[in-house]
């Protein structure tokens, strides 16, 4: 869900628990994300519960674990940003591809809340701090929860 023409999530999660796995790294852009994803959580009626990890290379293994637990749900929040060198690729590559698997492998709602953009200001402009345009945090957790709604009515 980006931007223009994003559906307004209201989602009842009353019952479910969303994890919300977040990197250490651009400390600012990512207190912004738990932030929103908190706030969803607490407006669908969800429990949430908060693990930090140190950047975004390590939330795929994270996600894994949690869906082996039986997580309802998984909101994964990082952040990185382009460099001069391909770690960017690189790194945005590992962790959309690691997190796909996981939520195809255990059919466990994984809502996606890596910001992956060009610069600091991008970042800041999608952290759902004051004056930000988007809050992909929030995003992230009602992605993962409406996912989850579904997947308990199937």
């Amino acid at each position: 869900m980006s931007g223009a023409g994003a559906p307004a999530v209201e989602v009842d999660a009353h019952g479910l628990t969303v994890e919300i796995v977040a990197s250490q790294w651009h400390t600012e852009v990512m207190d912004g994300l738990v932030a929103g994803a908190i706030r969803a959580a607490e407006a669908a009626g969800a429990s949430y519960r908060v693990t930090r990890v140190p950047g975004a290379f390590e939330l795929p293994v994270v996600a894994e674990a949690l869906a082996r637990q039986g997580a309802d749900a998984i909101a994964c929040l990082g952040v990185v940003i382009r460099g001069g060198t391909p770690h960017f690729e690189y790194v945005c590559d590992a962790v959309t591809r690691g997190l796909t698997d996981v939520a195809r492998v255990h059919a466990t709602p994984v809502g996606f809340g890596i910001l992956t953009t060009d610069d600091d200001a991008q970042a800041l402009d999608r952290a759902g701090l004051p004056g930000s345009k988007e809050d992909k945090g929030a995003e992230a957790v009602e992605a993962a929860l409406a996912t989850a709604v579904v997947i308990r009515g199937l």
